[in-house]
């Protein structure tokens, strides 16, 4: 397929291209981690089997079913994605507020506009509840004739049995830094020492580094509550808990910034402080010294409000973004204190994670890895996300004390 837009994903561009070729399955799954190129992939099969062109050229990129493809106005690929504030797949319908899977049923039983096959792409599907999942279950087991239904999840333990069942199972995997830096270059976004320093960040996920590289302000806040997670292991209790609920707004801003599905709407800011890195833990250690009396511009309870006048869905994803990155900087800590510095996320954090990696203990650093792990799913399992903060922030190993 010299026409597909999806590099580095060599086995699952094979399975699209049979596909393409034809006969092939009506419902398919791709399976990988958020960023690694779903979506991409989707589309790629979509316009293969919506092209014009002889079946060997598919996708050619050029014919009018193409462009419609590629500017997402194509009649007959419908696309369905997370929606509201709690960025569901809903079930939907014609007394339903956001468009979901009843809407799209209802699409795919009326006949092709353009006379030929036609596409349906459900993004982020681990993001529908049960019942949106049941009111799809006799569409995959009986697709309309000419329909293929794409289906695009993060997490395979999120669907049900009976979904997975009645699809195909096509898994992506992390890109190496090369492709990635490839994927930029071909993109336009970054010159070639900073699309290596994306392609490091992004950890193996193509749609993260675009991301950064669409939204540099997104590097400078991730740097930010990087540094922030270093310097919590020379504070105390208090301190920790003030400045992990403080990080919250800054770290949903991230989220929101890294946002790769094309579902997910730019969303305001939180309201309250920008503050980072060290700047925000002397200063949140000060207010807690200084006692509640500090005025209003620095009062610690103000701080924690901050998080809690956030809506509940934001505060749960800023925290999720806050896992992965402790669990990149926990992974980093190990790596620079073995000498594996070269192959840590962001080289122009080593000075401190060689200074931090120093102070502490790596088997602890080990065990709270398995402890984040553990944290993401309780996450996933609804339970408070301020919660999950606290608990982490008072696990995260300290410095030892100097001899």
């Amino acid at each position: 397929m010299d026409g597909a837009r999806t590099r580095g994903q060599p086995v699952a561009l094979q399975a699209v291209a049979t596909m393409v070729r034809g006969p092939g399955p009506q419902a398919v799954l791709f399976i990988g981690p958020d960023g690694v190129g779903k979506t991409t992939l989707a589309l790629d099969l979509a316009a293969g089997l919506l092209c014009t062109a002889a079946l060997a050229d598919r996708p050619c990129r050029d014919c009018r079913a193409c462009r419609l493809v590629e500017h997402g106005s194509h009649p007959d690929l419908h696309r369905l994605g997370p929606v509201g504030p709690g960025r569901q797949v809903v079930i939907g319908g014609p007394e339903a507020k956001y468009r979901g899977v009843r809407d799209l049923i209802s699409d795919l039983a009326l006949m092709p506009v353009e006379g030929g096959a036609r596409v349906a792409i459900i993004e982020s599907a681990d993001r529908m509840n049960e019942d949106a999942q049941t009111a799809l279950l006799k569409t995959l087991e009986e697709p309309p004739s000419g329909v293929t239904i794409v289906i695009c999840a993060d997490r395979l333990a999120r669907l049900l049995p009976t979904v997975r069942s009645r699809c195909a199972v096509i898994r992506l995997g992390l890109l190496g830094p090369r492709d990635i830096e490839g994927i930029l270059d071909d993109h336009g976004l970054a010159d070639p020492p900073t699309a290596a320093r994306l392609a490091r960040l992004a950890g193996g996920r193509p749609g993260i580094a675009l991301a950064y590289a669409r939204k540099p302000e997104a590097v400078l806040i991730r740097a930010e509550l990087t540094r922030l997670l270093l310097d919590f292991t020379d504070a105390g209790p208090a301190v920790r808990l003030t400045a992990a609920r403080a990080a919250i707004p800054r770290a949903i801003m991230l989220a929101t910034a890294l946002a790769t599905d094309d579902q997910a709407l730019a969303r305001s800011s939180p309201r309250g402080r920008r503050r980072g890195g060290a700047t925000a833990l002397a200063q949140v250690g000060s207010e807690l010294e200084a006692g509640p009396d500090t005025g209003a511009d620095g009062d610690a309870d103000d701080l924690v409000s901050t998080s809690v006048r956030t809506p509940a869905t934001d505060r749960r994803r800023g925290v999720e973004v806050l896992l992965g990155l402790w669990s990149d900087v926990a992974r980093d800590l190990i790596l620079v204190g073995a000498g594996g510095s070269r192959s840590i996320h962001d080289t122009v954090l080593i000075d401190e994670l060689g200074a931090t990696a120093s102070g502490v203990d790596a088997a602890d650093v080990v065990r709270f890895l398995g402890r984040i792990g553990r944290s993401a799913e309780a996450l996933a399992a609804n339970v408070s996300p301020e919660l999950i903060l606290d608990a982490l922030v008072l696990a995260w190993p300290g410095r030892r004390a100097a001899a």
